[in-house]
């Protein structure tokens, strides 16, 4: 079994029956992940894992202490999953700064921030992708969830916290991929 498969095998198990949304998300995530095939250097493969489960972490049996980066990472590290992979989980889409608002950063903090083009590319993936998989704009994106949870849930203290770092890894992520649609064009 691929590792691909491996991981959506794990997120559907976890997400379909009890989040359905959620668990479109996620696939919305994974299909974005994947149109970044072509981009050099990228390893598209993990992208598309750790897109599979950046989200496992709010499946009902997981969700111990309700903070879906650690409580995905630390399920994953259980179950003997690459460190790498519990690590771009752990610190998807701003999670650190998400953690400070809610006084868990130092959770995340246990876990490795690698700050590479694939953790920049998991980001972009799922901040260009709606509840329902639809590919969005990430300031699209980013409106759709302040207005979901309004503007004082620590959601949305936390997108403003952290937007200038969510927008310098889609920024870099899609010059990557513009660069390679280039490229790819020559």
């Amino acid at each position: 079994m691929s590792l691909v498969s491996w991981a959506h095998d794990v997120a559907a198990e976890k997400l379909a029956e009890p989040l359905p949304r959620r668990w479109a998300h996620v696939q919305g995530v994974a299909r974005r992940a994947r149109q970044l095939v072509g981009v050099p250097g990228l390893d598209v493969e993990l992208v598309e894992v750790a897109a599979l489960l950046h989200d496992v972490g709010y499946a009902p049996d997981l969700a111990v202490l309700g903070f879906h980066p650690v409580d995905g990472a630390r399920y994953l590290a259980s179950i003997g999953t690459p460190p790498r992979l519990v690590n771009l989980v752990a610190h998807h889409s701003a999670a650190r700064q998400d953690g400070e608002i809610v006084g868990l950063a130092h959770l995340v903090d246990e876990y490795e921030d690698e700050q590479t083009p694939e953790r920049d590319a998991l980001w972009w993936a799922d901040m260009t992708t709606g509840p329902d998989g639809e590919t969005l704009t990430f300031i699209e994106r980013m409106t759709e969830v302040k207005e979901r949870y309004g503007p004082e849930h620590t959601v949305s203290r936390a997108i403003d916290l952290s937007w200038p770092e969510r927008l310098r890894a889609v920024e870099r992520t899609e010059a990557r991929l513009a660069a390679a649609q280039v490229k790819n064009a020559d």
